[in-house]
Protein backbone atom coordinates (compact mmCIF):
# COMPACT_ATOMS: atom_id res chain seq x y z
CA UNK A 1 0.00 0.00 0.00
CA UNK A 2 1.27 3.05 -0.24
CA UNK A 3 3.47 4.86 2.59
CA UNK A 4 1.09 5.74 5.83
CA UNK A 5 4.00 6.46 8.14
CA UNK A 6 5.62 9.88 8.31
CA UNK A 7 8.78 10.51 6.60
CA UNK A 8 10.10 11.73 2.51
CA UNK A 9 8.65 11.21 -0.29
CA UNK A 10 10.98 8.82 -1.41
CA UNK A 11 9.37 6.40 0.82
CA UNK A 12 6.99 6.55 -0.89
CA UNK A 13 5.49 4.87 -4.56
CA UNK A 14 5.71 7.67 -6.97
CA UNK A 15 2.11 8.02 -8.39
CA UNK A 16 0.76 10.42 -11.05
CA UNK A 17 -2.84 9.77 -10.03
CA UNK A 18 -2.14 11.81 -6.15
CA UNK A 19 -2.41 14.86 -8.36
CA UNK A 20 -5.72 14.01 -9.90
CA UNK A 21 -8.51 16.44 -8.75
CA UNK A 22 -10.99 13.75 -8.57
CA UNK A 23 -8.80 11.42 -6.83
CA UNK A 24 -7.64 14.24 -4.15
CA UNK A 25 -11.91 15.21 -3.61
CA UNK A 26 -12.19 11.15 -2.92
CA UNK A 27 -9.32 11.57 -0.68
CA UNK A 28 -11.05 14.87 0.97
CA UNK A 29 -14.00 13.28 1.32
CA UNK A 30 -12.49 9.77 3.12
CA UNK A 31 -10.68 11.65 5.99
CA UNK A 32 -13.45 13.40 6.68
CA UNK A 33 -15.29 9.91 7.23
CA UNK A 34 -14.68 7.61 10.33
CA UNK A 35 -13.11 5.27 7.61
CA UNK A 36 -9.08 5.27 8.84
CA UNK A 37 -5.98 4.99 6.28
CA UNK A 38 -5.62 1.89 8.13
CA UNK A 39 -9.42 0.13 7.43
CA UNK A 40 -8.60 1.27 4.12
CA UNK A 41 -6.28 -1.03 3.88
CA UNK A 42 -7.23 -3.51 4.93
CA UNK A 43 -10.40 -3.43 2.66
CA UNK A 44 -7.61 -3.93 -0.15
CA UNK A 45 -7.81 -7.34 0.93
CA UNK A 46 -11.54 -7.95 0.50
CA UNK A 47 -11.56 -6.65 -2.56
CA UNK A 48 -8.77 -8.84 -4.42
CA UNK A 49 -10.16 -11.87 -2.57
CA UNK A 50 -13.48 -11.24 -3.90
CA UNK A 51 -12.03 -10.79 -7.33
CA UNK A 52 -10.10 -13.71 -6.73
CA UNK A 53 -13.10 -15.73 -6.05
CA UNK A 54 -14.56 -14.61 -9.34
CA UNK A 55 -11.70 -15.55 -11.25
CA UNK A 56 -12.14 -19.03 -9.50
CA UNK A 57 -15.84 -20.07 -8.89
CA UNK A 58 -17.26 -18.10 -12.25
CA UNK A 59 -14.84 -18.85 -15.36
CA UNK A 60 -17.02 -17.90 -18.19
CA UNK A 61 -16.81 -14.13 -17.00
CA UNK A 62 -15.95 -14.16 -13.71
CA UNK A 63 -12.49 -12.68 -15.10
CA UNK A 64 -14.09 -9.16 -15.80
CA UNK A 65 -15.21 -9.11 -12.29
CA UNK A 66 -11.53 -9.94 -10.65
CA UNK A 67 -10.34 -7.10 -13.12
CA UNK A 68 -12.58 -4.43 -11.33
CA UNK A 69 -11.97 -6.28 -8.13
CA UNK A 70 -7.82 -5.45 -9.08
CA UNK A 71 -8.67 -2.07 -9.84
CA UNK A 72 -10.38 -1.20 -6.81
CA UNK A 73 -7.76 -2.92 -4.44
CA UNK A 74 -5.38 -0.36 -6.33
CA UNK A 75 -7.59 2.43 -5.54
CA UNK A 76 -7.16 1.06 -1.74
CA UNK A 77 -4.13 1.14 -2.25
CA UNK A 78 -3.67 5.14 -3.30
CA UNK A 79 -6.26 6.19 -0.98
CA UNK A 80 -4.98 4.82 2.07
CA UNK A 81 -2.00 6.50 1.70
CA UNK A 82 -3.39 9.98 0.80
CA UNK A 83 -5.98 10.18 3.44
CA UNK A 84 -2.92 8.81 5.87
CA UNK A 85 -0.47 11.44 4.43
CA UNK A 86 -2.03 14.04 2.72
CA UNK A 87 -4.92 14.01 5.33
CA UNK A 88 -2.98 14.28 7.96
CA UNK A 89 -4.07 10.42 9.87
CA UNK A 90 -0.71 8.78 9.82
CA UNK A 91 -0.39 6.27 12.75
CA UNK A 92 2.60 4.29 14.68
CA UNK A 93 0.82 1.09 13.15
CA UNK A 94 0.47 2.67 9.37
CA UNK A 95 3.60 1.06 8.28
CA UNK A 96 2.39 -2.66 9.30
CA UNK A 97 -0.72 -1.61 7.66
CA UNK A 98 1.38 -0.10 4.56
CA UNK A 99 3.11 -3.55 3.77
CA UNK A 100 1.09 -6.60 4.95
CA UNK A 101 -2.40 -6.26 3.59
CA UNK A 102 -0.52 -5.32 -0.38
CA UNK A 103 1.10 -8.89 0.21
CA UNK A 104 -1.68 -10.80 1.06
CA UNK A 105 -4.16 -9.13 -1.29
CA UNK A 106 -0.86 -9.82 -3.95
CA UNK A 107 -0.48 -13.70 -2.91
CA UNK A 108 -4.30 -14.05 -3.13
CA UNK A 109 -4.42 -12.64 -6.79
CA UNK A 110 -1.63 -14.29 -7.93
CA UNK A 111 -1.62 -18.00 -6.60
CA UNK A 112 -5.45 -17.72 -8.06
CA UNK A 113 -4.34 -16.33 -11.28
CA UNK A 114 -2.06 -19.36 -11.75
CA UNK A 115 -4.87 -22.06 -10.91
CA UNK A 116 -7.34 -20.07 -13.33
CA UNK A 117 -4.62 -20.51 -15.74
CA UNK A 118 -4.51 -24.25 -15.48
CA UNK A 119 -0.42 -23.15 -14.06
CA UNK A 120 -0.83 -23.29 -10.12
CA UNK A 121 2.91 -23.61 -9.56
CA UNK A 122 3.36 -20.76 -11.78
CA UNK A 123 1.09 -18.69 -9.69
CA UNK A 124 2.54 -19.82 -6.30
CA UNK A 125 6.19 -18.80 -7.89
CA UNK A 126 4.41 -15.92 -9.25
CA UNK A 127 3.35 -14.92 -5.41
CA UNK A 128 6.36 -15.88 -3.91
CA UNK A 129 8.52 -13.49 -6.71
CA UNK A 130 6.24 -10.43 -6.00
CA UNK A 131 6.78 -11.01 -2.19
CA UNK A 132 10.48 -11.34 -2.65
CA UNK A 133 9.95 -7.46 -4.84
CA UNK A 134 8.71 -6.02 -1.70
CA UNK A 135 11.52 -7.37 0.38
CA UNK A 136 14.41 -5.77 -1.36
CA UNK A 137 12.92 -2.43 -1.54
CA UNK A 138 11.93 -2.81 2.14
CA UNK A 139 15.87 -4.36 2.65
CA UNK A 140 17.09 -0.90 0.91
CA UNK A 141 15.42 1.19 3.19
CA UNK A 142 16.47 -0.65 6.16
CA UNK A 143 20.22 0.02 4.74
CA UNK A 144 19.58 3.29 4.81
CA UNK A 145 18.38 4.09 0.84
CA UNK A 146 15.59 5.74 -0.60
CA UNK A 147 12.72 2.70 -0.90
CA UNK A 148 13.48 1.57 -4.57
CA UNK A 149 10.10 0.82 -6.55
CA UNK A 150 11.67 -0.02 -10.14
CA UNK A 151 10.73 -2.57 -12.15
CA UNK A 152 10.14 -4.45 -14.60
CA UNK A 153 7.38 -5.87 -12.83
CA UNK A 154 6.57 -3.92 -10.12
CA UNK A 155 2.62 -4.24 -8.34
CA UNK A 156 1.26 -1.60 -10.87
CA UNK A 157 3.02 -3.31 -13.75
CA UNK A 158 1.67 -6.92 -12.20
CA UNK A 159 -1.63 -5.63 -11.79
CA UNK A 160 -1.86 -3.88 -14.85
CA UNK A 161 -0.82 -6.90 -16.59
CA UNK A 162 -3.29 -9.68 -14.70
CA UNK A 163 -6.04 -6.92 -15.10
CA UNK A 164 -5.37 -6.79 -19.11
CA UNK A 165 -5.09 -10.23 -18.89
CA UNK A 166 -8.62 -10.89 -16.93
CA UNK A 167 -10.47 -8.31 -20.09
CA UNK A 168 -9.07 -10.55 -22.45
CA UNK A 169 -9.05 -14.09 -21.18
CA UNK A 170 -13.85 -14.66 -21.13
CA UNK A 171 -13.42 -13.00 -24.95
CA UNK A 172 -10.62 -16.07 -25.78
CA UNK A 173 -12.40 -18.50 -23.85
CA UNK A 174 -15.81 -17.48 -25.98
CA UNK A 175 -14.49 -17.59 -29.56
CA UNK A 176 -11.28 -19.98 -29.43
CA UNK A 177 -12.23 -21.92 -25.31
CA UNK A 178 -8.38 -21.45 -24.31
CA UNK A 179 -6.69 -19.35 -22.00
CA UNK A 180 -3.87 -18.86 -23.42
CA UNK A 181 -4.10 -14.83 -22.52
CA UNK A 182 -4.16 -16.06 -18.40
CA UNK A 183 -1.18 -18.38 -18.64
CA UNK A 184 0.96 -15.59 -20.64
CA UNK A 185 -0.41 -13.33 -17.90
CA UNK A 186 1.40 -15.67 -14.73
CA UNK A 187 4.52 -16.22 -16.78
CA UNK A 188 5.45 -12.85 -17.29
CA UNK A 189 4.72 -11.74 -13.82
CA UNK A 190 6.82 -14.57 -12.21
CA UNK A 191 9.97 -13.94 -14.84
CA UNK A 192 9.36 -9.95 -14.85
CA UNK A 193 9.20 -9.92 -10.99
CA UNK A 194 12.48 -12.11 -10.57
CA UNK A 195 14.16 -10.08 -13.04
CA UNK A 196 13.00 -6.80 -11.01
CA UNK A 197 14.48 -8.76 -8.05
CA UNK A 198 17.31 -8.30 -9.75
CA UNK A 199 17.40 -5.28 -11.17
CA UNK A 200 16.92 -4.22 -7.42
CA UNK A 201 19.40 -5.94 -5.60
CA UNK A 202 22.24 -4.84 -8.08
CA UNK A 203 20.72 -1.46 -7.48
CA UNK A 204 21.37 -2.01 -3.76
CA UNK A 205 24.77 -2.97 -4.14
CA UNK A 206 25.67 -0.25 -6.43
CA UNK A 207 24.55 2.54 -4.46
CA UNK A 208 26.20 0.24 -1.05
CA UNK A 209 29.86 0.44 -2.68
CA UNK A 210 29.76 3.76 -4.06
CA UNK A 211 28.95 4.86 -0.19
CA UNK A 212 32.21 7.28 0.98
Amino acid sequence: MESQAQGADASRRPIKARGNRLIQGIAAALARSPLTPNAISVLSIAFAAAGAAALWWLPAWGAWLCALGIQLRLLCNLLDGMVAVEGGQSTPTGALYNEVPDRVADSVLLVVLGYAAGLPWAGWLAALLAAATAYIRTLGGALGQPQDFRGPMAKQHRMALMTLACLVAPLEALFSGGAHALQVAVLAIAMGALLTCFTRLRAIAVRLESAP
